[in-house]
């Protein structure tokens, strides 16, 4: 075996141990005085260079960039004259090196510059957030594969390409290249969450996903794949495909509906099955949800799929994907907060102005909360919502209540700064409530203290469906808003259900009054997963002829808190 193979095949046992070493040292400066731990270190030192002398492996065949890759030891902690950094502030400490994977999620490899989010955005995190599990690993990474395989540009792309214009499935089509091309559809939120129920379909049939890139997606993220793309290219042979309806024929529910797949169906697949699954989808439709329905799907090489909503509780409800969705994910509530770190990275554009506006506001604060608030651009300022705002928040302590005016204050800070400060994130598309909440704090001193900052990126005040400009800056508010240690959002709101998902946190939810204007008692509760809502759950099987509550189905999926009529979401073992 030649040099490159024997180090190709030892590297992984070589970075586990230096791995553990690392480990060690980081014990014993949590365990024992600095003398013992200086000597101790020493040893691990030594036992390091001993054990893994070249401190670059060579990895042919990959493409990093460079020629090899630093393998990170214990060397790096220690560090001379500086101290752990658990005794950093909060907003200063940098994540352990690993992190910037996000515990395996993340592969390496990709260049640096060209997606400035993908390994930046860790040392912006103060919640770890949850590690994936080792079978969505070495799922992701073999879908990775898939997509190198199958993808645009590759000899089997252009065969199904062709399978896709003859209108038949053939014999002859590889039965491992399939495809589904997404259609996100609406706002930005419904749009995120719409294109990771896609990928997760992906993942459970061994389908390439595709992103229709007409609706402005492709300029915002970066691409999630190594070496593959997830964009649609120009010159797709289905005319008008961006624009087909639920009364297209070519849908699943109406090519059921008319027996154009299933019972009294030719032999011969279609060649292509739209699959609608918008809120107003048909119970034809929602029968995609079923295992029979999955069985009919499985012939069919080309999916499209168009959806506004977060479809994965749905996907649940089949016994075909149960048990893998299952090994998956054990932690049901972390499904999107699994697949939206994977897949949504800021391209360098927004991931500037996510950046620029941390830095600058944001980061010398011991305390963030993000307040997200959802108004539309005929509503009038409400002094309602703001009062649910400010109870909301004071009543659980997430921002603190005032003094009166005239009321003593705490005594000055000193000149080291000893006062805690708090930063405080306001979205909307209207700047009312940040001038309301920022005022407060600047005419009345904080009951506790603390010194209370308030800020917005921007205020739209009309949410522009299509403009490149809007959705920037709505990427970049949801992505600052999930950095912040507390998020309070608004009901039924996919743009907070985004932020708290890959924030890996639960909001306090805000509930939407029953007469539109009277402050709810209570203002706002804490939701009990951070998982998205799916609106337009099926409540009919179909296949048996019979009305169900979807939520009786499985374990670990309940109707939603703020959507209750029909709202469907996953939620931990515990709730």
């Amino acid at each position: 075996m030649d040099t490159a193979r024997r180090e190709q095949r030892h590297w992984p046992e070589i970075i586990e141990e230096a791995h553990q070493c690392s480990m060690e040292v980081k014990k014993m400066e949590r365990s024992v005085d600095v003398k013992r731990w200086s000597r101790a270190a020493s040893a691990v030192l030594a036992a390091v260079v001993m054990t893994v002398p070249p401190l670059v492996i060579l990895l042919p065949g990959r493409n990093f960039g460079t020629p090899g890759v630093w393998i990170q030891t214990a060397v790096s902690s220690l560090r001379q004259g500086t101290s752990s950094t658990n005794d950093l502030p909060l907003h200063q400490r940098t994540p352990r090196h690993d992190d910037r994977l996000l515990g395996g999620l993340l592969v390496d490899g990709f260049d640096e510059r060209s997606c400035h989010s993908r390994y930046q955005s860790a040392t912006y995190r103060r919640n770890p957030g949850r590690r994936p599990s080792p079978y969505l690993v070495s799922k992701l990474r073999r879908h990775e594969a898939l997509q190198r395989r199958c993808g645009p540009g590759t000899p089997a792309y252009s065969n199904a390409l062709e399978q896709l214009r003859s209108g038949r499935e053939s014999a002859a089509a590889s039965p491992e290249c399939r495809y589904i091309v997404s259609l996100p559809y609406q706002g930005l939120g419904n749009r995120i969450l719409a294109a990771a129920s896609a990928f997760l379909y992906a993942l459970l049939t061994d389908r390439v996903l595709l992103l229709d890139p007409s609706d402005g997606m492709d300029g915002l993220f970066c691409e999630p794949f190594p070496g593959a793309t997830w964009l649609l290219p120009p010159g797709f042979p289905l005319q008008g495909y961006a624009t087909f309806t639920n009364d297209t024929a070519e849908t699943y529910g109406n090519m059921l509906r008319n027996k154009v797949i299933g019972a009294g169906a030719g032999a011969s697949p279609p060649a292509f099955a739209y699959v609608y699954l918008h809120s107003d989808a048909s119970a034809h439709d929602k029968s995609f949800f079923w295992d029979e329905g999955q069985a009919l799907l499985r012939r069919i090489q080309w999916l499209v799929m168009r959806t506004d909503n977060y479809v994965v509780p749905g996907l649940f409800l089949a016994d075909t994907f149960r048990a893998e969705l299952e090994k998956m994910f054990p932690e049901r509530d972390a499904v999107f907060h699994h697949l939206g770190r994977y897949l949504f990275h800021p391209n360098n554009h927004v991931w500037g102005l996510v950046a620029r506006y941390h830095d600058a506001y944001l980061a010398g604060a011991a305390r963030l909360v993000g307040v997200q608030v959802r108004v539309f651009g005929a509503q009038p300022n409400s002094p309602e919502l703001l009062a649910q705002i400010t109870s909301c928040t004071q009543k659980h302590r997430l921002l603190p209540e005032v003094l009166a005016t005239g009321e003593p204050t705490t005594p000055p800070a000193a000149a080291s700064g000893a006062k805690s400060k708090l930063a405080v994130l306001v979205t909307s598309l209207k700047p009312w409530y940040q001038e309301k909440l920022k005022s407060m704090y600047w005419e009345h001193a904080a009951a506790n203290g603390e010194v209370v900052s308030v800020h917005q990126p921007s205020h739209e005040e009309y949410q522009r469906f299509g403009v490149g400009s809007h959705d920037r800056k709505a990427w970049a508010e949801i992505y600052l808003l999930s950095l912040a240690d507390e998020l309070v959002t608004t009901s039924q709101s996919t743009f907070g259900y985004v932020a708290q998902g890959l924030a890996g946190v639960r909001p306090w939810v805000m509930y939407r009054p029953d007469n539109g204007t009277a402050v709810p008692d209570p203002p706002c509760g804490r939701a009990v997963s951070m998982e998205p809502c799916f609106f337009a759950a099926p409540n009919y099987n179909l296949w048996k002829k019979q009305w169900l509550d979807a939520s009786t189905v499985v374990p670990h999926v309940k109707n939603c808190a703020d959507f209750p009529w029909g709202g469907l979401m996953l939620v931990g073992r515990n709730e």
